[in-house]
This record gives C-alpha cells, structure tokens and sequence, in this order.
C-alpha cells in the first residue's frame, strides 16, 4: 500500500490482520489529514472492530486504525498524550503495519491537506 500527502509518496507494509483486509479492501482512500503531536489521522469510511492486541503505547514508523473514530493513525514521535518521547495514541489502536517516512517532512504536514492511500 502506498500513502501519498503533499507530494510525496510514502511506502505501507501491511501485517496480516484483519483490519489490514479491510482497509487494503476499501482502497483508493481519499481524506484530509488531522495533526495531534507527532501522529497525523485521516477519518475513513473503514469499519474495524478493535482487535485483541490493540493498545495505545507505539512505536515510531507504526501505522494503525483507530476503530473509535474509524480513522487511519500514523506515529512518528510523541503525542498529547505521551508520558515520554514515545508516541502514545489516544485510545487503543489496530496496528496493521508500518510506513518509511521522513519525520521531518511528516512534521510539516498541516490539517486539511490530503491524504491519499492506494494499492
């Protein structure tokens, strides 16, 4: 899966989960981009019920959904919600792989702008 925002592409590495299933199966997504610290998310229409392993403390580089608010999560450093320099999510997230991406760039990434994940 690829993500592309504000030009640039980015690669995803899918886990075998269900959520993976479901949010390779709604592909093309197409939403704008919401900043909370160091995690941008994108609202989908995407429905997955959270999963056993679900859990809120991340690593930098992981992509996740966020079945709360049916939202598409990525982490590259601290949040609101961190206690340290870890990303921390604000409730429980489906971790369905990881992305490479430039932290820097991803720190420029404003709200609005839009996101879009293909095959």
């Amino acid at each position: 899966m690829d993500l592309s925002v504000k030009g640039r592409t980015f690669k995803v590495t899918l886990h075998d989960t269900p959520t993976a299933r479901a949010v390779q199966g709604a592909l093309p997504i197409e939403a704008a981009v919401h900043r909370w610290g160091d995690e941008i998310y994108c609202l989908t229409d995407v429905a997955a019920d959270q999963e056993p392993d679900a859990r809120e403390l991340m690593a930098v580089g992981e992509i996740t959904f966020w079945p709360a608010q049916n939202a598409i999560a990525l982490f590259f450093g601290p949040t609101p919600a961190s206690t340290d320099e870890k990303p921390r999510a604000y409730s429980p997230c489906n971790v369905f792989g990881t992305f490479e991406a430039d932290v820097g760039f991803l720190r420029s990434v404003q709200d609005g702008e839009t996101s879009r994940f293909t095959e």
